[in-house]
């Protein structure tokens, strides 16, 4: 069982210790121990959030973010573990998982409704919350270097501030994810992720939702889109890369990306919230070897993005959704990225550059590092 242990940090935002040894969870409870020393000033305004009219879109404007941390060294890190002579992010001299609001936050941390019938021209308050999640006090590696224990920590932290902050008045989609590398715009190399909640349904999930809705209802409410998808590729077996009792993982049909895969569970759930002890336990198996197949595609560690869709906090949209796990990089070789151009930037019309087939080979037949270990 994970224990959690909130507190606040010396300028109001909230920090929580995630911990799965009661002994560390001791010392979290101490607030003589664990409490910030900086004495930082109190938090800004929020940023402001503006309706684009062309397509129906909100767009948060958070020029204070200009200011954050940007690749600081190692004895600097505001992910560590606070010591003498770095008073971090974290006031505690060690740590399992921590999930703190972010200092320089796209959202929030004014919490309330956007208009409803916004217009050209109209500015609301970014609305929302934003979370760091430090997935371990080590400062170097990611979530496919964790330790099984100290991943599934991490999936229980996930559900449990999904829950919290679906709850939140005026938050309309909780989205967790990890950037890994320089590549995709990491600013800190401390293994961590993120949590956004947002005050509407971004795009990308209203696209997911609304088709996932389109199919159920017309499946008189019998079948859903991605179970239908997942039994599909289970069927086929071209893009299958990991098959458990609980998860399969697969290349999509339509891939954009040069590495895609996803994550989805066997049972349809709407969050992460909804996983049982035994789906956590082997996600938390899968999802490390899945990252560690995609590390083993080249010589140097592949930069991604792990996102996961949840769905929306709606009633309507709700019933149809399944959660799954959006694993994405723009590594189309050892030494080369696919960039946005014009026809993904401007038209959102994505050309793939590889087969979803051979990339789903090229994962099957890649051997993790763990696995070489165990071999040797």
């Amino acid at each position: 069982m994970t224990l959690i242990t909130p507190t606040r940090l010396s300028d109001g935002r909230e920090l929580i210790y995630f911990d799965a040894r009661e002994e560390s969870a001791a010392q979290h409870r101490d607030a003589a121990a664990t409490s910030d020393a900086r004495g930082l000033p109190p938090r800004g305004p929020a940023g402001t959030a503006r309706y684009d009219a062309l397509t129906g879109e909100w767009i948060a404007v958070a020029a204070h973010r200009q200011s954050r941390t940007h690749l600081p060294p190692a004895d600097q890190c505001p992910l560590c573990p606070t010591t003498a002579a770095n008073l971090s992010e974290i006031p505690a001299s060690d740590y399992e998982v921590v999930v703190f609001e972010n200092r320089f936050s796209s959202f929030g941390p004014d919490l309330g409704a956007l208009p409803a019938a916004p217009e050209w021209g109209t500015t609301a308050t970014a609305y929302g919350r934003c979370e760091v999640v430090a997935f371990d006090s080590a400062h170097e590696g990611s979530f496919g270097s964790l330790s099984p224990a100290r991943a599934r920590t991490v999936i229980d932290a996930w559900a449990q501030r999904t829950e919290a902050l679906s709850a939140l008045p005026g938050i309309k989609q909780v989205f967790c994810f990890e950037n890994r590398g320089a590549d995709i715009g990491v600013t800190l190399l401390h293994p961590h992720g993120q949590i956004y909640a947002y005050p509407f349904i971004p795009p990308r999930a209203a696209t997911l939702a609304a088709r996932a809705s389109e199919f159920y209802e017309a499946s008189g409410r019998t079948q859903t889109l991605m179970g239908s998808a997942l039994a599909a590729e289970r069927s086929s077996g071209e893009r299958m890369v990991i098959e458990g009792k609980h998860f399969s993982a697969f290349v999509p049909f339509a891939a954009r990306w040069p590495l895609e895969v996803h994550l989805v569970p066997h049972r349809q759930v709407a969050d992460i919230t909804g996983l049982t002890g035994e789906e956590r336990d082997e996600l938390t198996t899968v999802y490390l070897e899945l990252l560690g197949r995609l590390d083993a595609l080249y010589p140097t560690p592949t930069p991604y993005i792990a996102a996961w869709q949840q769905a929306p906090v709606d009633d309507v949209l709700r019933p149809a959704s399944y959660l799954h796990l959006q694993l994405t990089s723009p590594r189309r070789a050892a030494d080369k990225l696919k960039f946005l151009a014009g026809s993904e930037a401007a038209m959102g019309a994505f050309i793939n550059d590889t087969t979803p087939e051979k990339v789903a080979e090229a994962l099957r037949s890649a051997t993790p590092a763990s696995a070489r270990k165990d071999q040797a």
